[in-house]
Formats: structure tokens, C-alpha cells, sequence
């Protein structure tokens, strides 16, 4: 099966059924290495999960105005219209990530949300806890939350760009416009868009493997019983 054969929407909904524990191990023995974004970049609560393609946003620290600081970068472009379904939105603060601040909240989450994004990763923090937690279906991967709001002390420069995050087994990992992103409680991860497809079905499979060893142990079956018969326990 190609990429092509299947909607980004369907590959997100396959993608979000498998645990980030399996799509880590399927991309390791694919040599696909260094994926993981760093651990405290977390669920906002531990159910939620998330599965999409790369909206990326960058941005810097800025005090100025709107008027003295105006980005070349961003003329012309209308950040909520190029959100488009199934994406998962990825935002770079650049230097300002330990700044304290809620780069985004719950008003913005609606709009993204209404836009068809399916939750936004932060490597930095967010505002409104209480209210994004209201939001149906709605997944939220940050830092931290504050009442702060980033205006003006921040600003977005680009969109659709390549951004790095901070990642665990090294010290940036780059995501590409359109780069796959899965997370669930135990991290997120980033599954390169020219490989989704292959690790996709690799971790499917491997996902089917582990179930069956599941529902084995659960009927009583013994370890060395359980991984004979699949290969994974």
C-alpha cells in the first residue's frame, strides 16, 4: 500500500490507535533514530492522545509592536486559514520556550480545533488549563501552563517551515511541514512524512502482535507460552 492510497485523516486515525511505545520500537528497528521530543514536553492529561501531520509555527522573543516588528515572513499569510483538517500544530517559541509565557489558549485552540486541527504540541507552555481540558476532543502536549499571555512579549515569524524542538536523545529534532507527529502519556514522537506509510503498517502489525499477547496473558497463558506464540511480549 502507498501513501497515496489513503487520506491524511484516515493515517491519523490508524496512527492514534498505536501506542507511541510501538511506533518508537517499529521506527528503531526501521534505523529511523532520535524521534522522541524531550519528556517533559506532556499530555495535559494523561488520556489524551494525538496523531497528525506537521502545522509548524515558529517564533521569537519581541517586545515591540506590531507595527515596528512586522514579519516579511508573514505578510500577506493568514495563519488560521492555512491550518488545514487532521494536522496537529507544532510550535517553535525559539528562545522565549522558558519564558513563562501561554504561547497560545483556549480561544485560539477553538479556532484551530474549528479549522480541523486535531490537538497543538508546545515546547513551552499554554493558557487556560481549565478551559482546554472543556474542549471535546481536543489534545494539548506542553511544558507547562501560565496565566502569561505571550503578547507582546513574543510574536509567530513563520508557518509551514521547518522548526526543531527539544528532543530526549538528542539536543534538537528537526520536524518538517507535514512530518507525522504521535503522542500519547508516555511522549511524543516524530515519524519522518516520507516513511509514515512504512512505519504505519509496521507498527500496525507489531500493535496486532501485542494485543494477541495481551488477551493471552489474560486467559492465563505463561510468558515463555505468550512469546513463543507471537514474538512479542
Amino acid at each position: 500500500m502507498s501513501e497515496k492510497e489513503i487520506s491524511v485523516i484516515e493515517m491519523a486515525e490508524r496512527f492514534d490507535k498505536i501506542a507511541t511505545a510501538t511506533v518508537y520500537d517499529t521506527m528503531e528497528h526501521l534505523g529511523i533514530l532520535n524521534t522522541v521530543l524531550d519528556l517533559g514536553i506532556r499530555a495535559l492529561r494523561d488520556d489524551m492522545h494525538i496523531a497528525g501531520p506537521a502545522f509548524t509555527i515558529k517564533g521569537e522573543r519581541d517586545c515591540r509592536t506590531g507595527a515596528e516588528a512586522r514579519s516579511k515572513a508573514m505578510e500577506g499569510r493568514n495563519l488560521w486559514a492555512e491550518v488545514y483538517p487532521g494536522c496537529v500544530v507544532v510550535v517553535d517559541p525559539g528562545m522565549a520556550r522558558e519564558g513563562g509565557f501561554g504561547f497560545f489558549g483556549e480561544m485560539t485552540s477553538w479556532h484551530f480545533k474549528q479549522s480541523g486541527a486535531r490537538g497543538i504540541v508546545i515546547d513551552g507552555g499554554i493558557r487556560d488549563r481549565p478551559g482546554l481540558l472543556r474542549i471535546p476532543e481536543w489534545s494539548v502536549f506542553v511544558r507547562y501552563t501560565s496565566p502569561i499571555e505571550s503578547h507582546p512579549r513574543w510574536r509567530i515569524n513563520e508557518i509551514q517551515v521547518p522548526i526543531v524542538l527539544t528532543g530526549q536523545l538528542i539536543k534538537q529534532v528537526r520536524i518538517n511541514p507535514g512530518d507525522f507527529i504521535v503522542g500519547d502519556s508516555d511522549a511524543v514522537l516524530v515519524v519522518p512524512k516520507g516513511r509514515a506509510m512504512e512505519v504505519l503498517i509496521k507498527a500496525e502489525e507489531m500493535w496486532e502482535r501485542e494485543e494477541g499477547s495481551r488477551n493471552d496473558f489474560l486467559a492465563g497463558y505463561k510468558f515463555d507460552e505468550v512469546y513463543k506464540k507471537w514474538g512479542r511480549a
